[in-house]
């Protein structure tokens, strides 16, 4: 048994042996291996400011070391700077590492940097500042470590230079220049001083490119300062020649941070042409000079100009004392209109109040004397009417024509006729289309329609009740779609200020960098604060429309005459809806200014779009109560111009097909619309369309030659049709790259026209402006013209890269607080307000004219 154990074990035992004599020699010839590749490692004491020459080779490692005494009440900076004198080192590069105390930096050289599409741009010429570790003691001696080693077996000459950066503190309003370039970024440090709890960080340079980075870090190791790094921390932002970041004590707990400047290896971040397209992927490319020459500057946010002497006491002026002047500002000068409002109602009132005196207690006169042969002296029950109407703010209730002949005429009529109409009206159906689908009303419809010269009673046959309805509902769906268009737009924002804040990247909003005053979360509160005049005017203007509206009513439920069959219907539905339009305008103006950008420019003019069309639309209602487009088809019509926004946004830059389809389209639509208003909507598009032009082109132009039968109308059209042919063809040649602001300019166009067509006529007719009406026009003219003058100053455009931007910013000019652009947005609210006002007064002169001698154009 044994001998066959030992048999049968034998060949392992034989296999064991050869594996361990096997193991035994591959020990030794690694041993043999690593004492033949040991490498030689030198250590050196350094000194700063020599230049160290040396050649390193894969058999040698040398080592630099360098102590320096730091302070704690004082900043040194440390820079490295290497040369690589060796040709072809990019194969076999130099790695550096330099080791601190609580800091390890480590670098290539010659630094191959990435550009877009893999591009590989190598420097010879390296450059770095050392991270400075934070000491505890008043002053300590500190060691570091330059270590020096490369793979090549051949000797690569290198030059090695550590020096002190002498100017590495910034100081406050104390300009400091330095060179830069994208293997030697430069970076420094801020120490907030006492009572400055914001800073604004500026670097400018004469040169447009290349383009560079400024970045804003933290105190702490290690610094992000190269162009594949930079955007990992703080905030930051692309530049040509110009970049600001305004910067908050309350975000740095060490009451300092870094100013990080990086020059980037491409330009295409900053609107700069792109290189070529390497033939090879790991093809090196020569990037060539890309020094750029900068100087950085930080000064307090708020200057002490904008502060009273008693606060220019303090050796810096508070922020908190310039954001609530800022806000008292702006609220006085709003606020200033509500009193306005309130004492030229009181003034009103007591010239109403005077009048109403003379006209029932007549000094000289006798009862008998106060009317003409056959008059009825007017009974206290008809004063009545002029009663509630003194409180009324503008000229509605200043019955100049009270004493006139024409007035004492039409108070001749007996107030049962009246009952008897009111009685008749309130059996009549409410809704409008009862009253339009009976066959002799539509008869009469294309005979009174249809007429050569119409009268405001003509186109105001309908039943008063039918038409309020139909108004107000302009009113009830704006407020509606405000809210559903807002909500979104609020969450949005949002999102887009959180992304900014969390991100640091501050290319994401365009803003006024120079004159940008954060609040929480806010990185531009004044821009948001300074859109406060839209809603107060809106809320303003809605309040005396509502007094209007009151006062009408009760004209209505006394039957007042002059409230029945005088003056240009009143019908308040559009105001309201204009007054929440200008509201709702300011809210999501001060939406689009949390981050203003290109994809949210909508929100900042979708309400334009409303304005201009309801103020169309209210021009057009005052002469042609009855055929003015409903709500429902209004609102579907500026609902398509918002789409049409969006796509030219979003398609529109450089597209010709969309060109093409959006001016075939405009011109289509001023084609149509134009025949509506010449026709009084008493046409059909239907297939007979081109049939019965050619009949009116063979029987008007060819067969005999006559002119338009309404030729007031067919001026307007015509000067219309030359406007929006010329808008179409400048936007099919031109493409121009802000379409949204294209699209205004074509709604402000025919207001414009329209509004000027308008008081030419009404002048042209014999009929006259109001005083109130007047200084409301030229009020509104003039504010209107200062407010475009700072609205085309242009502090930052979204059709530019950021960086190219930046280039328009400017610094605040009123209070240090608010800017060019905060001026045009109390300037273009107080405007708004006015035109408003215009629409609402400049038909006051007809108040006391029957309808049937109001000329409708």
């Amino acid at each position: 048994m044994v001998l066959r154990s030992g048999c049968k074990f034998g060949p392992v035992l034989v296999w064991f042996r050869l594996g361990y004599v096997v193991l035994l020699w591959l020990c030794v010839t690694h041993l043999r291996c690593a004492r033949a590749e040991t490498k030689t490692v030198v250590q050196k004491d350094a000194e700063f400011d020599v230049t160290y020459n040396d050649t390193v080779t894969s058999d040698n490692q040398t080592i630099y070391a360098f102590n320096h005494t730091v302070s704690r009440n004082k900043t040194e900076g440390i820079r490295v700077t290497v040369d690589v004198l060796s040709e072809g080192a990019e194969s076999s590069p130099i790695l550096f590492v330099v080791r601190q105390k609580q800091a390890v930096l480590s670098f290539q050289v010659p630094l191959i940097l990435r550009g877009l599409y893999q591009r590989k741009y190598p420097y010879a010429h390296v450059g770095r500042t050392l991270c400075q570790p934070p000491t505890r003691s008043l002053t300590e001696t500190q060691y570091f470590f330059v270590d020096v080693s490369t793979l090549s077996s051949l000797g690569t000459h290198y030059q090695l230079r550590i020096s002190r950066v002498d100017s590495f503190t910034l100081h406050t309003d104390k300009k400091f220049s330095f060179t830069a370039s994208p293997s030697q970024p430069q970076y420094f440090k801020y120490v907030f001083p006492d009572g400055v709890d914001t800073v604004i960080v500026k670097v400018n340079s004469e040169m447009t490119f290349p383009c560079s980075v400024m970045s804003i870090q933290d105190i702490q190791c290690p610094v992000y300062d190269l162009d594949n790094n930079v955007a990992f921390i703080g905030m930051y932002q692309t530049m040509t020649k110009t970049a600001a970041i305004t910067v908050q004590r309350k975000d740095f707990p060490s009451n300092s941070f870094y100013v990080v400047v990086v020059v980037k290896t491409e330009d295409e971040a900053c609107g700069g042409p792109l290189r070529f397209y390497p033939l090879r992927p790991d093809e090196l490319i020569d990037a060539g000079n890309r020094s750029k020459t900068l100087d950085v500057v930080v000064s307090p946010a708020i200057s002490c100009e904008s502060l009273s002497q008693a606060d220019q006491r303090t050796s810096a002026p508070s922020n908190t004392d310039v954001y609530v002047m800022g806000m008292l500002f702006c609220l006085g000068i709003f606020l200033s209109f509500y009193l306005l409002t309130f004492l030229v109602a009181c003034v009103e009132n007591k010239r109403m109040h005077r009048r109403r005196e003379g006209l029932l207690n007549p000094a000289d006169m006798s009862p008998a004397e106060t009317g003409k042969p056959g008059v009825t002296p007017v009974s206290p029950y008809e004063y009545g009417s002029f009663v509630d109407n003194a409180s009324t703010l503008s000229s509605e209730a200043i019955t100049d024509s009270i004493a006139s002949d024409a007035n004492y005429r039409y108070m001749e009529r007996s107030l049962e006729s009246v009952a008897g109409r009111s009685r008749h009206e309130s059996l009549s159906s409410i809704e409008e289309d009862d009253y339009d689908t009976l066959a002799d009303i539509d008869s009469d419809k294309n005979i009174v329609r249809t007429k050569k010269y119409l009268c405001v009673s003509d186109l105001a046959r309908k039943d008063k009740r039918v038409l309020s309805k139909k108004y107000q509902i302009y009113f009830w769906n704006i407020v509606t779609i405000g809210v559903f268009y807002a909500l979104p737009v609020i969450q949005l924002v949002i999102t887009y200020q959180t992304v900014v804040n969390v991100t640091g990247n501050q290319d994401i909003c365009y803003y006024n960098f120079l004159c940008a005053h954060p609040l929480g979360n806010l990185s531009a509160f004044n821009n948001i604060l300074s859109n406060l005049g839209y809603v107060m005017l809106g809320l303003l203007f809605l309040l005396i429309v509502l007094q209007r509206d009151i006062i009408h009513s009760r004209a209505l439920d006394r039957n007042d005459l002059n409230a029945l069959e005088c003056g240009i219907p009143k019908h308040f539905g559009l105001f309201y809806a204009m007054g929440t339009a200008l509201m709702m305008e300011g809210l999501l103006s001060a939406c689009y200014h949390v981050c203003p950008n290109y994809t949210n420019f909508q929100f900042d003019t979708s309400f334009m779009y409303m304005i201009a069309g309801l103020c169309v639309l209210k021009l057009y209602q005052k002469r042609h109560p009855d055929i003015n487009a409903s709500a429902y088809t209004a609102y579907a019509c500026l609902a398509a111009v918002i789409f049409f926004s969006v796509l030219g946004v979003v398609f529109g830059k450089g597209n010709m097909v969309f060109w093409i389809v959006f001016s075939v389209l405009h011109i289509l639509a001023t084609m149509l619309l134009s025949t509506q208003l010449y026709y009084m909507g008493r046409w059909r598009l239907n297939s007979g369309i081109l049939r019965r032009i050619v009949y009116v082109i063979y029987t008007d132009c060819i067969r005999q030659c006559s002119g338009p039968m309404y030729i007031d109308r067919m001026v307007l059209l015509v000067m219309g049709n030359i406007v929006n042919w010329s808008l179409a063809a400048y936007g099919l040649l031109k493409t121009p790259n802000d379409f949204a602001s294209y699209l205004l300019a074509i709604a402000i166009c025919n207001l414009l026209l329209y509004f000027a067509f308008y008081i030419i006529m009404k002048l042209r007719s014999g009929e006259r402006i109001q005083c109130m009406a007047m200084v409301c026009i030229l009020f509104t003219a003039v504010v209107w013209g200062f407010a475009l003058f700072f609205f085309f100053q242009g502090l930052s455009t979204w059709q530019k890269t950021p960086a190219e931007s930046r280039e328009h910013n400017r610094d605040c000019i009123v209070l240090s607080f608010f800017d060019d652009h905060d001026i045009w947005h109390f300037l273009s609210s107080i405007a708004m307000f006015g035109s408003f006002l215009v629409l609402l007064t400049m038909d006051d002169d007809l108040d006391n004219v029957q309808r049937d001698k109001i000329f409708v154009f």
